[in-house]
């Protein structure tokens, strides 16, 4: 794993830690899945957006797929109890 994901995967880490009301996937593997995906899209696109959500080209409405996105108000967060691509979790 390189240095950009481990900083970007610590980073989740601290957000969750801040929280008590999500955990992060214990699936490693997908968590730096998900992290490869993010740098990915900053790499491509400028913004760390999520992975598993297709940008519009508009900016103003894409600012809502940046990761950390806002999954509390998404149907996933409320029916499965985790993030629209799985990395965070209801603890």
């Amino acid at each position: 794993m390189d240095e950009k994901t481990k900083n970007l995967i610590a980073i989740w880490e601290e957000f969750v830690r801040k929280n008590n009301k999500f955990i992060l996937n214990p699936d490693r593997k997908w968590v730096e899945k998900v992290a490869i995906g993010v740098l990915e899209n900053e790499r491509r696109y400028g913004l760390k957006y999520c992975p598993c959500r297709l940008t519009s080209g508009k900016k103003q409405i894409d600012l809502e797929l940046i990761c950390p996105c806002n999954f509390f108000i998404q149907n996933t967060w409320k029916e499965k109890g985790e993030c629209w691509c799985g990395l965070f979790h209801k603890n």
